[in-house]
């Protein structure tokens, strides 16, 4: 059987331990090095990283694969996702690679793979991969025909004005104060860039990375130290971003935190009232709030769900037509610019509507009341905890409690041993009984009584 190496967003595990290794980096080069070689010409690919001490590590067994296989390598540096796969475009590469676990901690790392065309690679391109990693690939380059690599000095400033281009024309920041976190994360120089550049004031955090703060106490996942910022500086909006930049949280003037769902309501919005919504919806993961669909119900704009992972949202966007998708974690999609999330992109979205309308960002930003959410996460060892009878018995008995107006989403993570308990509704006793007993369920399951053989560990 293939060993299996792709999750919901690329390779990912704890640096130096598989998969995460530099010998398993290497293959997986070579193994994608094999399915990408297309002709007779010299291929090229672009590697870029976040600010992880493990990068270091994985950079150059990633190069030497590529190398290998013939291929030109083309090294950035620390720069976001979405800069990858627009230089991928840009340089007419054959394959973009990005070294980042996004917004887990320092200790782990990833790799995403992104086509010639910016986009991520379909499930049958990663099984293809695996499988070639697996046996090995069946052809090296001889010695004349080895790649090269080198560096690329200006692609930060490439990538700041790629960005700003997507700022409605003829706007300026002038006189907004902006307090950007960059989670000490890869955007760390060029996000400051962007805005001052626009001619805003800005006032920066998470911007010293020494390899181990990435996404610690700080960036889209922990917003509080920007939002306390906010505050102080009596700024007139916050933007958090995560370890890679594609994902953003803003906070307003008063420091209230609004999510992913929030932005995509004043974007989808924005682009319907200027009838440049296409596809006449937004697409959303099943984990966005029922408000939004609701609210987007409203106002005659349409909602298509998928599960959950950002490279779903997009495929969807591109079976669709829409020009608008993402998560309420702040992926946000917008295809008219972006082939992948985009932090910043989506933060000058926001920011133009502000200036637009001459208004403060908590007029502006917060267009709906969220129905109450729980979300609670089960950790377990071993096993198939959803494949537990009583488990199954539990699911099914929460979905009828909650019937037409609540909203229940059972899912295992991608990226580790975790199941997620969600559910929405409009009564909170009645949503954290639902959440308790299923969790409860998935603890029983482990301790042999089922036939899961499920072995959970803890319940966060």
């Amino acid at each position: 059987m293939t060993r299996k190496l792709f999750g919901t967003d690329g390779v990912r595990g704890t640096a130096n331990s598989e998969p995460m290794t530099p010998e398993t980096a290497l293959r997986i080069a070579m193994a994608v090095g094999e399915c990408f070689h297309n002709g007779a010409h010299k291929h090229l690919v672009v590697i870029g990283k976040d600010t992880r001490l493990s990068g270091y590590m994985l950079e150059p067994a990633l190069t030497a694969g590529f190398i290998t296989m013939g291929m030109d390598v083309v090294l950035i540096g620390p720069l976001p996702t979405p800069a990858i796969a627009m230089l991928t475009r840009s340089l007419r590469a054959d394959i973009g690679v990005m070294i980042s676990a996004s917004h887990n901690p320092y200790a782990d790392n990833g790799i995403k793979l992104f086509g010639r065309d910016g986009y991520k690679l379909s499930d049958e391109l990663e099984r293809k991969i695996e499988a070639i990693v697996e046996k090995g690939p069946s052809r090296r380059a001889g010695a004349a025909e080895l790649g090269r690599a080198k560096r690329l000095d200006d692609a930060g400033g490439r990538y700041i004005e790629f960005v700003k281009q997507s700022f409605p024309k003829g706007l300026r920041l002038d006189g907004m104060r902006v307090v950007v976190d960059c989670a000490h994360g890869a955007a760390y120089k060029v996000a400051p860039t962007v805005f001052w550049e626009l001619g805003a004031e800005v006032f920066s955090v998470g911007v010293s990375p020494d390899g181990m703060n990435i996404n610690r106490d700080c960036g889209a996942l922990s917003p509080e130290q920007m939002r306390q910022e906010v505050l102080a500086r009596r700024a007139d909006i916050g933007i958090a971003l995560d370890g890679d930049a594609d994902r953003l949280i803003v906070v307003d003037e008063r420091g209230v935190i609004l999510d992913g769902d929030q932005v995509m309501a004043l974007i989808t919005t924005s682009l319907a009232n200027a009838q440049q919504l296409a596809g006449g919806a937004l697409v959303a993961t099943v984990m966005s709030n029922l408000g939004l669909e609701r609210y987007l119900g409203e106002q005659g704009i349409g909602m298509h769900r998928t599960a959950v992972g950002d490279r779903y949202v997009v495929e969807k966007m591109r079976a669709t037509g829409c020009n608008v998708g993402g998560e309420q974690s702040g992926h946000i999609i917008l295809s008219d610019y972006a082939t992948t999330g985009d932090g910043l992109i989506a933060a000058l979205q926001v920011m133009g509507r502000i200036v637009e309308t001459g208004k403060r960002a908590s007029e502006v930003c917060r267009l709906f009341a969220p129905l109450p959410q729980l979300l609670r996460n089960v950790r377990f060892g071993e096993g198939r905890p959803l494949e537990a009878h009583r488990v199954k018995q539990a699911i099914t008995a929460g979905e009828a409690r909650l019937g037409a107006a609540g909203r229940l989403v059972i899912r295992p993570s991608g990226t580790e041993p975790v199941i997620r308990v969600m559910a929405q509704g409009e009564d909170d006793a009645l949503l954290a009984s639902v959440v308790d007993d299923i969790c409860g369920a998935i603890l029983a399951a482990s301790h042999g009584t089922d036939d899961s053989g499920a072995a959970v560990q803890a319940a966060e």
